[in-house]
């Protein structure tokens, strides 16, 4: 499956960033590509300086709003965000038809993080704008939750991640949901743990988007997992994770495999679903899931019909109401599992985050006098939230 990947603000410009890092892993490991391009979209100059991977012209690194923020950014204004994505997101689609494969691409993936002003604000707009334009193609949408220091400390974030979320939900075909926090390591710099999380954000979708672009037949899986099953797949809010385990020399009694080690290798693949699962980019419930896939990736040697069969048991009664697709690909030297949980309802998450901008809400217009009378818990419905459309 090839991506066209679109970066909004300074979290998906630089997540897109590593997109375009891990295509050249693709195409210089594998022979092939993973993404027909990337580009990162931006009220802020310095943030667009500050990518490496992106090709630095012009069309791949797109200033929106030059008049009205000077090239600094719109300070957490997620509004303003929106408003600078309709009046310039046609610079957004110049280039992406400018994009040399474009003709190749797949579906869409816009990124941003859901607390800032820029990301937060233009990615529903321009998702908007792109699905108006390219209707046969799937849109999904990587959303990256805030830290929870910034959940606690700062009010406006809470209000920025409802719209955005409720905003986003509207006109993608799926929200990837990734939380930040999941990925921090308190006692690293704030320079390495940014590119930490977004290497372990970017990961889960190598392997899964490798083996439908494979070309040489001895990479080709028995079941490939190709674009047709992901599309299937992705609805509504979603989560990945992804698991991996090193195997050891194995060791053969008389030229025959030890019955210990038999019952060993056939365990590892549930071993490494559970570590899937437990990786997964947001803490949630896997009985909410109504689709859900896996990709096994391992040596050839490796994959067992046993092991497919535990690693099948093993998903179904994790997600019992999900319909379920996989796949295998015949590559590398490790177990690597991808799973994916999709369609999820009553996500709790999710609705604390709604609560929470409908509470800001109602600050914000109480304080404004357009509220008299002080009423307590959630005031309203999620149809309160204001649409950033």
């Amino acid at each position: 499956m090839k991506l066209l990947v679109i970066g909004c603000g300074q979290c998906g410009g630089r997540i897109a960033d590593e997109f375009a890092r891990q295509n050249r892993l693709a195409h210089t490991q594998r022979g092939i590509n993973i993404i027909t391009g990337a580009l990162a979209v931006n009220t802020d100059v310095a943030d667009l300086s500050g990518l490496s991977y992106i090709k630095p012209d012009y069309k791949h690194r797109i200033l929106i709003g030059g008049q009205k923020t000077g090239g600094h950014g719109v300070g957490k204004v997620n509004e303003l965000g929106a408003e600078i994505a309709r009046e310039d997101g046609d610079k957004v689609l110049e280039s992406m038809r400018t994009v040399e494969r474009f003709p190749e691409t797949d579906a869409f993936l816009l990124i941003a993080g859901a607390a800032g002003g820029t990301g937060s604000g233009a990615v529903s707009v321009l998702a908007q704008q792109i699905k108006e334009r390219y209707i046969e193609k799937p849109l999904y949408v990587i959303i990256v939750l805030p830290f929870t220091y910034e959940e606690v400390t700062e009010e406006r974030t809470m209000y920025n991640v409802g719209t955005c979320l409720k905003s986003t939900y509207l006109v993608a075909d799926a929200v990837v949901l990734v939380n930040n926090q999941k990925y921090a390591r308190e006692k690293s710099s704030i320079r390495s743990n940014f590119a930490d999380i977004n290497t372990r954000v970017v990961t889960p979708f190598y392997n899964l988007l490798c083996p439908g672009e494979e070309t040489n037949r001895k990479y080709i899986g028995s079941r490939v997992l190709d674009a047709g099953d992901i599309v299937q797949t992705l609805a509504g809010w979603t989560v990945i994770g992804h698991g991996t385990v090193d195997i050891p020399r194995i060791k053969f009694f008389n030229g025959k495999l030890d019955f210990r080690d038999k019952a060993t290798a056939t365990s590892r693949g549930v071993q490494t679903m559970n570590q899937a699962l437990s990786a997964l980019s947001l803490k949630c419930s896997p009985t909410d899931a109504r689709r859900a896939l896996y990709l096994m990736t391992a040596p050839p040697g490796e994959m067992t019909v046993d092991m497919i069969k535990q690693i099948s048991f093993y998903l179904k009664n994790t997600v019992p109401e999900a319909i379920i697709r996989s796949g295998d690909y015949p590559r590398g030297k490790t177990l690597d599992i991808t799973v994916i949980l999709s369609e999820l309802i009553n996500s709790r998450k999710i609705m604390d985050y709604f609560s929470k901008a409908l509470r800001y809400t109602y600050l914000t217009k109480r304080r404004r006098g357009e509220i008299e009378h002080e009423h307590t818990g959630v005031e309203g419905n999620i149809s309160d939230i204001p649409s950033l459309l």
